[in-house]
Order: C-alpha cells, then sequence, then structure tokens
C-alpha cells in the first residue's frame, strides 16, 4: 500500500455541505419552511419550532410557509399556524395552488377560463388571480389545472382527460404520490395526475409544486427576499427544489430523512446545511474539510473526522460537537466524496457501517436517533 499523502488547496475537492454563521438568521433575510415535519406534525407544533421562529421574527428574519398542499385555502393554513404559536399571517402561507394560479395568470388574458380539477385552495387562488373556475370542457376553458381534493370522481378525472387530450394547456400543482391521513399514506395529487396522464397520453405542461422552483419564485418575490434560505426534512422536495432554485437549502432531522436517508443523498437532493430541528436557525453551521490522499480521503467537521479508503469506512473521531451533528456532517460528506468520485466502488465500501456510531453520536430527542422518522410525506409537506 502507497504512503497516504495531504491534499493540497488545488486537489481538495469542492465540499456538498457549506458553513454559515455566526447565526444562519445573520446570513439570511429571509425563510421558506416546509410544514409537516418541519413545523408540525399533524396537529401537533415540533418541539422547539413556535419558540424558534418566534425569536427569529424577533430578530428581523421573514418567513413564508411554503407548502404542496393545494386544497387548503392559505388562511386555513395560517390559523393553524397562530393556533401552534407560530407566528403567521394568512399572507405568508405559499401553496403550490398559488403558484400554479400565478403561472397562469402570466400566461392567459385576464378573465380566461380554466378547467378545475381540485378543490377550495385551487379555486381561491384562480379567483385571486383575476381567473374563471369552470367545471366542464363544454364551458369553454383555454387550461386545465389540477391539484389535489379527497373529493375528486372519476367524473372529473375523465373531465380532466378529455381537456388534455384536446390540447389544452395542462398545469399540475404538484405530484406528491402520497398524502398524509391518520391511518398512514394514501393516493396524493401525483398518482391521480398518473392516471389522466395515461388516459391522454401526455404529461402536463408544468408542474408548479416542489421540487419544481415555481413554488421557491413565488415565495422569494412576496417576500422581496434577496437570500433566502429553504427549511425542509425531505430531501426529494424541499432541499432538491432548494439546489433547483439556487437556494440554500437546511435540513432539519425532525421529519421523515434520517441519517441513511442523508448519506443515500443523489447530488441533486443533497443540502447544503444540517440541522437539529429550528433551533439550528440560530446555530453556527461548520463546513467539513476534506483531505484526498492516494489511498484514502479524510472528512473533518471541527473535531469529528471520518476515513473512507481501501480499508473500508471507519469513524476517526466520534467527537458530536455543539450540536451533536458534527459526526452526521463528516460521515455524509465523506460518503458522497467517495461516491462522486467512483472511490466507493473502488474501494469497496459499505457506507452503511458508519450509520450505528453516527446515530449514537446524534442528540437523544433527535427523532433520527430514536428511529421515529415521522410520516411527513406527500401533500401534506
Amino acid at each position: 500500500m502507497s504512503t497516504s499523502r495531504s491534499s493540497t488547496a488545488t486537489d481538495t475537492p469542492p465540499t456538498t455541505l457549506s458553513a454559515g454563521g455566526p447565526s444562519l438568521l445573520e446570513v439570511h433575510d429571509a425563510v421558506l419552511l416546509d410544514l409537516d415535519g418541519v413545523v408540525y406534525v399533524g396537529p401537533h407544533a415540533v418541539p422547539h419550532a413556535a419558540d424558534s421562529l418566534t425569536r427569529a421574527v424577533g430578530d428581523g428574519a421573514r418567513l413564508a410557509f411554503i407548502t404542496n398542499n393545494a386544497s387548503r385555502p392559505p388562511s386555513t393554513v395560517a390559523a393553524h399556524l397562530r393556533e401552534l404559536g407560530v407566528p403567521a399571517q394568512d399572507g405568508d402561507v405559499v401553496t403550490s395552488a398559488q403558484a400554479a394560479a400565478r403561472h397562469l395568470q402570466q400566461r392567459l388574458d385576464a378573465g380566461s377560463r380554466v378547467l378545475l380539477i381540485g378543490g377550495a385552495g385551487l379555486a381561491e387562488a384562480l379567483e385571486a388571480a383575476g381567473l374563471t373556475a369552470v367545471g366542464s370542457l363544454a364551458d369553454g376553458p383555454v387550461a386545465v389545472v389540477q391539484g389535489f381534493s379527497p373529493d375528486t370522481s372519476w367524473a372529473r378525472l375523465a373531465e380532466a382527460t378529455h381537456a388534455v387530450r384536446s390540447g389544452l394547456w395542462w398545469v399540475a400543482t404538484n405530484l406528491d404520490s402520497t398524502v398524509p391521513t391518520p391511518g398512514g399514506p394514501a393516493p396524493g395529487n401525483g398518482l391521480l395526475v398518473q392516471l389522466v396522464a395515461r388516459a391522454a397520453g401526455r404529461d402536463p405542461d408544468v408542474v408548479c409544486g416542489k421540487p419544481e422552483r415555481a413554488l421557491f419564485d413565488e415565495a422569494v418575490a412576496r417576500l422581496g427576499a434577496r437570500r433566502a434560505l429553504v427549511v425542509g426534512d425531505r430531501l426529494d422536495t424541499d432541499l432538491q427544489g432548494a439546489r433547483t432554485a439556487g437556494l440554500t437549502g437546511l435540513l432539519v432531522l425532525t421529519g421523515v430523512t434520517g441519517v441513511v436517508e442523508l448519506l443515500a443523498a443523489a447530488p441533486a437532493e443533497r443540502p447544503h446545511l444540517v440541522g437539529r430541528d429550528l433551533r439550528s436557525l440560530r446555530d453556527a453551521h461548520p463546513g467539513p474539510v476534506v483531505e484526498r490522499g492516494e489511498d484514502e480521503l479524510v472528512v473533518r467537521c471541527r473535531d469529528a473526522a471520518v476515513r473512507i479508503g481501501a480499508g473500508g469506512a471507519s469513524v476517526v473521531a466520534a467527537a458530536a460537537g455543539p450540536d451533536g451533528l458534527d459526526l452526521l456532517r463528516a460521515a455524509a460528506e465523506a460518503v458522497w466524496q467517495a461516491r462522486d468520485a467512483g472511490l466507493e466502488r473502488d474501494w469497496r465500501v459499505d457506507a452503511s457501517v458508519l450509520v450505528e456510531p453516527v446515530v449514537r453520536s446524534l442528540p437523544a430527542d433527535t427523532p433520527a436517533a430514536v428511529d421515529e422518522v415521522g410520516e411527513g410525506v406527500g401533500d401534506g409537506l
């Protein structure tokens, strides 16, 4: 085996995780928050969420609550947030229904008729955008918009299919495959859109919900933000959406993403920052440092360190750091660096050996540490 060497500044790979501090609220002027799994889980607030957001507003941050849920009007969502002690006005809630209506408003003449396949939230958004919602192809619509509603019937899906097959511009609010219910995940808007797409023989012309950028653009424009931060718990909607929109993404460990999912994250879904919960808005976030040698790479995050090389993957230093996440940060960056460079295959690295020590290092109240990651998937995001 050759002797490993330290990297120079010219051959040190760029990191995916970045540094943020001394406090994220000093760097970002607006915070775009996912809901289910970040601010609340069903009827209950996530621990520390209400206090953290109240302090953030006191520090001058502007908040937007962005959700793929197109069925509920923003006023309903905001009222629920206020019941939980979260500072939220109706205008702070940005839904995929509003993003879809904004898209149609920009494309169509004022008062244009749009075939509505969805619920009250989507109908309200169309009206606010100066468009006319209709229920039948016979009413002469010039476009179709489809969002989730638990009352969507076969007859409504058939009407949508006929309209789409006729060539009308077709906008889907989102493609979430599931919606959370008390009994577990149930079919969401994405599956209903798939039914229409298969019957009509084509896909929607535009999708406005996460991870597409339209929803983020709507929130940024509404707040007039220049340095917005996206906070989410789900990689394939919140964090992929942040990267798509060119915004910084913070993953919090209070929802669906745990250690295994984070280590396995595809490049387009990786967060820039990782935090325990919304208290991490006031934290300094350390950036990992990569030391690449001929037969190994070592990633350090403050006093935590992970090695990946020909002998496999191992924890060099298990220091958790002030917020308990430094070993997780080092492990995630090490696995991503090895995978992206093709080293994981060459060195036959099994990243799963890092999961147990990383989980042990997390704060005891982190959902990922007790294997109790929530069900916050689908249209409730």
